[in-house]
């Protein structure tokens, strides 16, 4: 669970960083020199990892959910505002357990089905709930449904192969993906010192760090209590949004205390003994 946790706080964490850092950057070549900087910072620890089979397999299916994710969440911007492009994106959360009831005739136990009911009440809280469905919210619908995809996918893969070669091969797969359409769009690659800053923080933190947190966790972690997990992103989001001035109100507290509750009852509640934090990590 720890490891997931700190994946949570780190991808949240990108909120502060990137806010206005990003405003004259396209989100495409942001992308790839995110990614390039994370397979980068993997590659001198990877390359002396054994490699196992069907690794770089395994690795590029769950970079091409992620870049299936933020393809679709990047143009759903284009045609809805944030907070239901936030909403919409954490109901991956949902998809989750569909997947996995459909693919794989797997339905989770009944207090992690409790605490996605949980979860989905305080992310609308917390987003401001949806504001209308067009083509950017069904686009951006598509983006939670291949997050999702990629937290089944680490489900079913991450066991088999080292976590610091399988999340090099994830980067390395985005960045190539993003690479090309980066140097096209508006302004390509001619950052600013604070663009490059917090694309390098990006590389580094949420992403090497991040995603090979995730990797690992998810070797003993079941894919839905995951995905409730990583709902502490758009907590930390929150709360770093407090930190720097805005105003959470009542309501987003309220949204926030609920998707708390929904990580304790999916990790702890109907444990016959409950796992410790950082108990994972002890596992692999």
């Amino acid at each position: 669970m720890a490891a997931l946790v700190l994946a949570g706080l780190l991808f949240g964490s990108t909120f502060l960083v990137v806010q206005g850092a990003i405003e004259g950057a396209g989100v495409m070549p942001f992308l790839a020199v995110r990614f390039v900087v994370g397979a980068a910072v993997l590659w001198p620890i990877a390359r002396r990892r054994r490699e196992t089979p069907g690794e770089r397999r395994d690795g590029v299916l769950a970079g091409l959910a992620l870049v299936g994710g933020f393809v679709f969440q990047t143009a759903g911007l284009r045609s809805t505002d944030s907070a239901n492009s936030a909403f919409i994106t954490y109901l991956l959360v949902v998809f989750v357990p569909v997947i996995g009831l459909v693919r794989f005739r797997r339905r989770p136990p009944w207090n992690v089905m409790a605490g996605v009911v949980l979860a989905v009440g305080g992310l609308y809280a917390l987003s401001g709930g949806l504001s209308g469905v067009g083509r950017g919210e069904l686009l951006t619908l598509a983006s939670a449904f291949f997050f999702a995809l990629h937290i089944v996918v680490l489900g079913e893969v991450a066991h088999r192969h080292d976590p610091i070669r399988l999340t090099m091969w994830q980067a390395i797969t985005v960045a190539v993906f993003c690479l090309v359409p980066g140097a096209f769009s508006a302004g390509g690659y001619g950052f600013d010192r604070a663009v490059w800053l917090a694309a390098i923080y990006c590389g580094v933190g949420p992403t090497a760090i991040a995603f090979w947190c995730q990797s690992w966790a998810q070797r003993v972690v079941p894919e839905t209590q995951a995905a409730l997990i990583l709902l502490l992103e758009p907590v930390s989001a929150g709360v770093l949004g407090v930190a720097t001035g805005e105003v959470l109100g009542l309501v987003g507290l309220v949204g926030a205390a609920c998707i708390l509750g929904a990580v304790v009852l999916a990790e702890f509640v109907g444990r016959e003994e409950p796992m410790a934090i950082g108990g994972e990590l002890a596992s692999v």
